[in-house]
């Protein structure tokens, strides 16, 4: 009886956990709606006096408003992708691997089922990097999200704001939701300013709409300081090809630590978050290349193009010369197991 009374208890408290992770989506919904009505209402519909100044307003403002919601609408429900099933360990494989108690054994067992995989990347140890939950041998740059209980292709981070695992599936997606998410804030800050100015010195009257157009001001000056950090940040790790993890965490290669071990270049970075096709890059579009279970890597460019080698080590000497930009916990909840 008592074991049903447990069942019970943890179904409802990851029922209760499931739903308190939307109340962050939720606030940001309401925050952008309250933004639509107050700038589209009140101030182009009531506080602007000139028609044609209403009409490139509200034209410009949808126009990035259209694109700010299709891109954080796909952060949101582009579901993150996860390994194949070459990856997960067969039945056999896997009563071989729980049966057995020498972990000296077990790591060799690992090492043998690797070979038939393209998997470079190790553990701290050297170890072929295993999810013990999932029953898998990881992917290089895949990691296991506690949040969404399962291992993420090129996982970056969990994100509370958009209540997904930001990975290969939907990097993109959410640069582009920063990227507009700053837009957005900036063209309603300028727009709004001049009107801001004309009610604190009286030249309006002080009327319901005078409290909107304050508060919006101060609403999209506070969201876009914070958010361009974060994008600046994301820009940065993009020109490294790196992800999050990768940025807190070196990743260790056969041949063993490598903080650069998949920086091809920047215009190669670029590109392998938003592909070969630049008129895609704007669009919430998926054109990332590749399948996320395998990335080039530098040492595999270097024979071909020995100026990477070069280039590497004058990205180290600059490196050791400054700090790396850090990341707020407030906006991005890294959670690798």
């Amino acid at each position: 009886m008592s074991r049903g009374w447990k069942m019970a208890l943890s179904g409802g408290l990851r029922c209760c956990r499931r739903v308190l992770s939307w109340v962050p989506v939720l606030v940001i919904v309401l925050v952008v709606l309250w933004s639509y009505y107050a700038y589209v209402f009140e101030l182009c519909l009531v506080t602007v006096l000139s028609p044609a100044e209403k009409v490139i307003y509200l034209i410009l403002y949808h126009a990035i408003f259209v694109f700010f919601a299709w891109t954080y609408w796909k952060s949101i429900f582009t579901l993150p992708q996860q390994p194949n099933q070459k990856f997960h360990l067969s039945y056999t494989d896997k009563e071989r691997y729980e049966n057995e108690e020498r972990p000296e054994v077990q790591k060799q067992m690992l090492i043998d089922m690797a070979k038939k995989l393209p998997v470079y990347t190790r553990t701290g140890s050297g170890a072929v990097r295993f999810c013990d939950r999932c029953h898998l041998i990881k992917p290089d740059r895949c990691h296991h999200c506690s949040v969404c209980a399962m291992c993420v292709l090129k996982m970056d981070h969990h994100c509370p704001w958009v209540n997904n695992c930001i990975g290969f599936s939907n990097y993109k997606f959410f640069l582009q939701f920063l990227a507009y998410s700053v837009l957005y804030c900036l063209y309603i800050a300028t727009t709004v300013f001049s009107y801001f100015i004309k009610y604190w010195r009286g030249e309006l009257p002080s009327v319901r709409s005078k409290f909107h157009v304050l508060f919006l001001l101060f609403v999209a000056c506070m969201f876009f300081v914070s958010l361009v950090i974060l994008f600046g940040y994301h820009c940065w790790l993009v020109s490294r090809n790196k992800t999050t993890l990768e940025a807190f965490c070196t990743p260790v290669f056969t041949s063993g630590p490598e903080k650069n071990g998949f920086n091809l270049g920047f215009i190669k970075n670029i590109q392998q978050v938003f592909g070969d096709n630049k008129k895609f890059w704007l669009i919430p579009i998926g054109s990332s290349p590749g399948d996320g279970h395998s990335f080039p890597m530098r040492s595999m460019n270097e024979s071909q193009n020995p100026l990477l080698a070069n280039e590497e080590r004058w990205e180290d000497n600059e490196d050791d010369n400054r700090d790396y930009p850090e990341v707020s916990s407030s906006l991005a909840v890294e959670t690798e197991t």
